[in-house]
């Protein structure tokens, strides 16, 4: 049975159904007595439990399940967001084995579960999405995927939700792919882990969101894993301006010069103690830091959750900074900075907050969590995939391998 329940829930005089509060809630906003209105958690953090789910500064707005996102059978991979910017509406935009789903989370105590664009060939445990221009690029490893283009901009009026979508552009230039990444500012996409370049990053031109372009590759240091890409403006003088990327090529973290696509140039490498795979990682704000996760360290060495930290103020003689150990063993995955604060999606551990307000000095300190995987916090590939920090509005997504899309914000 297709349930849809809009933004706010019907008869609002009375209680909302059970189904919907479990999967898209109540509209709860109230008002302060100074006026202003508030969008209230279904399941507020209290005595360090929302909904059952262990928490501490984070409050669980809504949450629905990958059996409503993908179908009967479904699991939860990758997830990124927008923004509309001619309304402002945030949109989580979230990845599962058999498709990509989309969902209104304006008011995230009462998401609005909008589609679903279909894997493009079979499904897959693997399927990646970014954003540029108004589009949502999907790559996938299921064989001959590709890479989908869709118009996010078709989302804005959904007439009987949920929607069956299709793309609206393909590009075939490659079969599978692991992840893509985009440099917003230079309109190209890189797809890493592909079937091309020996899996090294594939350059394309998607300044033209429906007409991409391949636009070359990078084959020497073979197998990328994943990768941020940026126009550089950090303390490096001699890289101002240009286009960097930074491969987390599981033996590796490597630093390449993109700039020019028919000639891109390494600029170094480095390693690190105890390497089991150099799995993703994320520059800080002025881009002197750059903080790794790996994947498999956790299991291979025994460690606690780990972060390792390089110091990229020279980016051809980038050194160790530190390591940051977690307060759990759960194996880390992707994690993203915002100002002092670093998000890591910690698989059974759930979302993670750390404060790096002082890492020059080599400190690190969680100040918050969410676990979205009730069960435990083995080192396990359960729980927590991905999570979308960015939203202006605070707040935040978090795409599960076992439970689907979470909506939590920090705690009033």
């Amino acid at each position: 049975m297709t349930v849809f329940v809009p933004k706010k829930c019907f008869f609002q005089v009375i209680a909302c159904t059970f189904l919907s509060i479990l999967i898209f809630g109540c509209s709860n906003d109230d008002n302060n007595s100074d006026g202003s209105n508030t969008i209230l958690p279904q399941f507020p953090c209290e005595n360090g439990f929302a909904n059952g789910h262990p928490c501490n500064g984070f409050d669980l707005m809504s949450h629905i399940p990958n059996d409503i996102l993908g179908g009967e059978g479904a699991e939860g991979n990758d997830s990124w967001g927008w923004t509309d910017p001619e309304t402002g509406n945030e949109y989580a935009l979230v990845g599962t084995t058999t498709c990509a789903a989309f969902v209104d989370i304006t008011d995230p105590s009462s998401p609005i579960f909008l589609g679903t664009l279909p894997t493009a060939t079979v499904n897959s445990l693997w399927r990646d999405i970014k954003v540029y221009n108004n589009h949502a690029f999907i790559v996938s490893e299921a064989p001959d995927h590709g890479m989908q283009v869709f118009d996010l901009t078709r989302l804005r009026n959904v007439a009987n939700p949920p929607e069956t979508f299709t793309a609206d552009a393909n590009y075939n230039e490659f079969g599978k792919a692991h992840n893509i990444v985009i440099n917003e500012d230079s309109g190209f996409a890189y797809a890493v882990g592909s079937d091309t370049f020996n899996g090294g990053p594939h350059f394309i031109n998607i300044q033209n969101p429906t007409s991409p372009v391949a636009a070359g590759g990078y084959a020497n240091d073979a197998y990328s894993h994943d990768a941020q890409v940026v126009t550089y403006n950090g303390p490096d003088a001699d890289y101002t301006g240009r286009e960097i990327l930074i491969g987390s090529n599981a033996n590796e973290v490597v630093i390449i010069d993109v700039t020019d696509k028919a000639n891109p140039v390494q600029i170094s490498t480095i390693d690190y103690g105890n390497l089991g795979y150099a799995h993703q990682g994320w520059f800080t704000d002025d881009m002197v830091y750059f903080l790794l996760g790996d994947e498999l360290d956790e299991i291979n060495f025994g460690t606690n959750s780990r972060t390792i930290v390089f110091d990229f103020s020279d980016l051809d003689n980038p050194i160790y900074h530190m390591e940051y150990l977690a307060p759990t063993s759960a194996i880390d995955h992707n994690g993203y900075v915002v100002g002092n604060t670093f998000y890591v999606a910690n698989y059974s551990a759930g979302l993670r907050a750390i404060d790096i307000s002082s890492l020059d000095e080599g400190v690190m300190i969680e100040t918050g969590f969410l676990d979205t995987y009730i069960p435990n916090d083995n080192t396990a590939f359960n729980g927590a995939w991905n999570i979308y920090p960015f939203f202006e509005s605070g707040n935040i997504i978090v795409s599960d391998i076992d439970g689907g899309l979470f909506i939590v914000r920090p705690s009033n």
